[in-house]
């Protein structure tokens, strides 16, 4: 692809640019058509579907090292919407009476399940305890009359998140791109969150013409 002086961004073949405004990352879908066959011991989960305060202040703490955004983008009629849903299920991990980790559980789409959300906070990652938690979304996923259960994750997300996701069981059938407007610069998340993905607009205003 040759360049020339009226399109200097042009990007070379097998790229796409994305502006300084936005990030981008690349999701993977797994899946899996039968529950695992294995013991599962029980955890402190405290369901959190009606406490929105307690659900945001988890969800920043599991979430905002890896980007997540959309569900603080949510106002709060939109997000409790979603949450008080019958067939949406929201968990708090207690351990010592702090919230560890999140899971969020969907059912609306019938015979299947997707885990909507699922994370520990930085502290509780490296202990065992994010097997537990997927073993317990499991179990309570298979308790519902589907043939499908299935999760998403992104580069944003912890390196070893597919490889942990294919030894629960599931395995990837879908790759997609999303781009999307950088939410540390709205003041969705703070713009110190996420630091393995550069922000680059600050950077762009920085760089000399």
């Amino acid at each position: 692809m040759t360049q020339t002086s009226a399109s200097p961004a042009l990007a070379p073949d097998g790229l796409t640019l994305i502006p300084a405004t936005h990030v981008a990352a690349v999701v993977t879908s797994l899946e899996m058509h039968a529950p695992p066959d294995r013991p599962v011991a029980p955890l402190p989960l405290v369901r959190i579907d009606a406490d929105l305060p307690r659900y945001r202040a988890l969800y920043a703490r599991v979430g905002a090292p890896w980007l997540w955004f959309s569900r603080a983008r949510l106002g709060d009629a939109a997000l409790g919407s979603i949450l008080n849903h019958p067939d949406v299920e929201a968990y708090a991990l207690d351990q010592d009476g702090t919230d560890v980790g999140l899971l969020e559980l969907d059912w609306r789409v019938p015979g299947e399940a997707e885990i909507a959300f699922f994370g520990l906070v930085p502290e509780a990652v490296g202990r065992g305890t994010g097997r537990r938690l997927m073993a317990e979304a499991q179990a309570r996923a298979w308790r519902r009359p589907i043939a499908r259960l299935w999760v998403h994750t992104c580069t944003f997300d912890h390196p070893g998140a597919v490889a942990f996701y294919e030894r629960s069981g599931f395995r990837a059938f879908a790759r997609a791109v999303e781009v999307v407007p950088d939410p540390r610069l709205d003041g969705t998340l703070p713009r110190s969150a996420a630091p393995h993905v550069p922000l680059l607009a600050d950077r762009a205003a920085l760089t000399p013409r």
